[in-house]
């Protein structure tokens, strides 16, 4: 057995400690969150509101390691960086998209890069699913695995590339590192009937959304934070025009949008509604930024799509207010998006058998 140089054991180590264990641990500890939590009066509520909580399955993700590429193709996930770090200087909202990408494939049978895929013998792929249309980035995930393909042959997975990328992405947007395990294969197949069912629409009520995220495993708070992504990129007035127009019916805007955004909004619907928007979310003077300013944004009536307005009319504004509440609402954040961002990627990994490492990512193996 080939022994971890020092190096590799400091790695290991940085991992488990943000693991817990080597089992994806489910040990209580005392989080940001709670020490947040003694100074708010509105702590009440139990559930997700306790400190003493996991954010991980309970036994460790089958296959997936760390540094799985180390022998086979030791530079991989250097490639995968260098590719997105040069993308996302050429174009900032590359980040957005191949998030976006990331969350869209784990979220149907865990990241197996089946949301990548073509059309198989007349089988419709995920992405002609009705919430995929929009999406973007699948171009950045081919040059990223040509340029794998040429230093290491049929070595690594898009599903892994997708994954590696999303946090490269996140962090050049100014969101938080967390690790990232590797070995996952790719699926052979698409699920196109599954994406309608499981992906909550960009007008969900809190419950949907929340019941969506549910049957995947994530809690209440898990699920706020994750929305935190929403922080960064662009949205096209097609997914909002009803709400500044004529929302259900009543021929007046949803009166939980701020009368100042109604008008933004507005203003970028002006013509054939296919203008893409800001989110609105980010730091002053950047046109790209990932935080907790989304929180704030949220509690000021500003959400551009309703699931996140949503986010503050029901259970789920308490943790919208811990995350707004100025830098150490921004350290809680960070850290619960961290580790459900890990949760999501170790979601029914597949790997080894039936699975496979596909040449190009839109087909099946050749």
């Amino acid at each position: 057995m080939r022994r971890p140089d020092p190096a590799t054991g400091l790695r290991f180590a940085a991992v488990s400690l943000i693991l817990c264990t080597a089992n994806i641990c489910a040990v209580a500890r005392r989080s940001s969150y709670a020490l947040l939590l003694d100074d708010e009066e509105d702590g009440g509520g139990g559930g997700d509101g306790s400190a003493s909580f996991s954010f991980f399955p309970q036994t460790q993700p089958r296959g997936l390691v760390y540094g799985f590429y180390d022998e086979s193709c030791p530079d991989a996930e250097g490639i995968v960086s260098s590719t997105v770090r040069e993308l996302y200087l050429a174009n900032p909202n590359v980040a957005a998209a191949l998030v976006r990408l990331f969350f869209h494939d784990c979220f149907i049978h865990g990241c197996d890069a089946s949301v990548l895929l073509d059309r198989i013998n007349g089988d419709k792929s995920e992405r002609e699913a009705a919430p995929n249309q929009s999406l973007r980035g699948f171009g950045a995930v081919d040059k990223i695995k040509a340029r794998l393909e040429a230093a290491c042959p049929r070595t690594v997975s898009c599903a892994d590339i997708l994954v590696l990328a999303a946090r490269d992405s996140l962090v050049l947007a100014g969101g938080p590192s967390y690790p990232v395990l590797t070995g996952r294969s790719d699926s052979a197949r698409a699920f196109y009937d599954e994406v309608g069912a499981r992906i909550p629409s960009p007008n969900a009520t809190y419950t949907v959304t929340l019941d969506a995220f549910a049957r995947r495993g994530f809690t209440e708070r898990e699920t706020v934070a994750l929305l935190g992504a929403h922080s960064i990129g662009k949205v096209h007035c097609r997914f909002f025009k009803d709400r500044i127009d004529n929302f259900a019916g009543t021929g007046e805007p949803d009166d939980t949008i701020d009368a100042d955004m109604v008008e933004e909004m507005r203003a970028v619907c002006d013509g054939d509604g296919a203008a893409p928007m800001e989110m609105g979310y980010y730091r002053q003077g950047r046109e790209v930024g990932f935080g907790a300013h989304y929180y704030a944004k949220l509690l000021g009536g500003r959400g551009i799509l309703r699931s996140d307005q949503q986010l503050t009319a029901g259970s789920t504004v308490r943790w919208v207010r811990v995350y707004a509440a100025g830098e150490r609402g921004e350290e809680v954040f960070r850290e619960d998006f961290a580790h459900a961002m890990v949760k999501l990627a170790a979601l029914e990994p597949l790997t080894g058998s039936p699975g496979h490492v596909r040449i190009r990512c839109s087909k099946p193996v050749e």
